[in-house]
């Protein structure tokens, strides 16, 4: 059984829901094939992500309006309400969370993909993002998951060691860019199976 000493945990999907849905199945009538159209083809997952690597809104949402200007005022709105997109905290991952901050027994950080300019938004709006010793944002460093470089970025400033570091995370993709850097890692699903999990590693939580 390895010695595990440090967490790495995501925050989209794993401990805070963050979906564009909230405001475009709404804008779209629900009408979820032209949603999945628009996010396809005009807001879709790579462009946003480029924002998440640091790439500036404004100019991200100018330039996708000149590509598709029968679309303005939609790509607009991607960031204009993306305070809208922002749901809850996953209630069963944050109870997790703070039993493992409370045990004292592990480094806690976090490790996000998210834009800086957004990013403050949910500091202010989730106070258990105050209790991790740190959080990586990939917008602040220029660069993102599944990219080596952030995985680095994060075990060096933080003092981890890859064999005693478990990184949790969604996205399969990001799992396994953590798995090449010898992380154990855990593809979050739920928070009772994430508990599952966690117990392979021989951390028992309540």
């Amino acid at each position: 059984m390895k010695t595990i000493n440090s967490i790495i945990f995501d925050l989209g999907g794993v401990l805070i829901d963050w979906n564009p849905e909230y405001v475009f199945l709404d804008v779209f009538g629900n009408d979820r094939e032209k949603m999945k159209w628009f996010f396809d083809t005009i807001c879709t997952h790579d462009w946003n992500e480029n924002q998440d690597a640091g790439y500036p809104l404004a100019k991200a949402t100018e330039e996708r309006v000149a590509l598709f200007p029968a679309y303005e005022k939609e790509i607009r709105m991607f960031y204009g309400r993306w305070v809208e997109m922002l749901g809850g905290a996953i209630s069963g991952s944050v109870d997790i969370l703070k039993q493992l901050i409370n045990s004292k027994e592990y480094k806690i950080v976090a490790l996000t993909n998210w834009s800086a300019e957004t990013f403050p938004i949910a500091l202010e709006k989730f106070e258990f993002l105050h209790w991790f010793e740190g959080i990586v944002v990939s917008g602040q460093e220029q660069t993102r998951k599944p990219f080596n470089d952030i995985y680095k970025i994060t075990l060096n400033r933080f003092g981890l060691s890859p064999s005693n570091t478990i990184f949790i995370d969604d996205n399969l993709r990001n799992v396994e860019a953590a798995q090449t850097l010898n992380l154990n890692s855990i593809q979050f699903k739920s928070p009772s199976q994430l508990k599952q999990d966690l117990k392979k590693f021989n951390i028992l939580l309540a």
